[in-house]
């Protein structure tokens, strides 16, 4: 995919590719040691095509993100920067950071010949507490039936499952976001419309194809 010169307004939402400024340190004193990190620009995505790709599988009115602005990973604040600026599953990297395993939750899902996707939240095991949105997109022609049939279950987070299976896989950063949460997102996120949190899109490659568009958005920790 080319990166473009430009980006325009996406329907509710406007995506602007201007750095952010530093921000002051906020975070948690959980024991989480963050992935390394890797920075988002170097790879060749085009956040606007690949935002709006993904949100318009589920459109939704009122409009699930009110602004979203591309973040160099290098400007990301804590502890948003450590959650979500590596190529590591988020399924375990939420679970290290929250000290507690996550469980999936399906909100919508459509299916198309080998294309599956749906719309999630994940949430501390046995709780309502939600940690994560996310959006994913499957193609499963690069990946076992069990798998698939694991995926679609719906039971287990995506993350989870291709550990399970011992999946040869590569997770490919796209892109940080700051998100400034529309109502749909903040209806899933339990937060305030208008608020601000951090996500990101990302690949999951499945011995060596991209199987897996993702976008994923913590809730807000600061």
């Amino acid at each position: 995919m080319q990166a473009r010169s430009s980006f325009r307004t996406i329907e509710a939402f406007t995506l602007a590719l201007r750095p952010l400024p530093p921000r002051g340190k906020g975070g948690k004193s959980a024991p989480f040691v963050p992935p390394q990190c890797v920075p988002a620009e170097n790879h060749a995505v085009n956040p606007h095509d690949e935002l709006r790709a993904l949100t318009s599988l589920f459109p939704d009115r009122p409009p699930l993100i009110a602004k979203a602005e591309h973040v160099p990973a290098a400007l990301t604040p804590e502890p948003y920067k450590g959650l979500l600026a590596h190529d590591h599953h988020m399924t375990v990297t939420m679970e290290e950071f929250h000290g507690s395993p996550v469980e999936v939750r399906i909100l919508d899902r459509r299916q198309d010949g080998e294309s599956s996707s749906r719309k999630v939240v994940l949430v501390k095991a046995g709780t309502d507490t939600v940690v994560q949105f996310g959006i994913v997109r499957f193609n499963f022609s690069y990946v076992t039936p069990a798998v698939r049939d694991e995926i679609l279950a719906g039971k287990t987070p995506l993350g989870r499952v291709l550990i399970n299976h011992n999946v040869l896989r590569h997770i490919d950063l796209g892109a940080i976001l700051r998100i400034t949460a529309g109502p749909g997102l903040a209806a899933a996120l339990n937060m305030s419309e208008g608020d601000l949190t951090y996500g990101r899109l990302a690949t999951i490659f499945c011995n060596q194809q991209p199987a897996v568009d993702l976008l994923e958005i913590s809730a807000p920790l600061v």
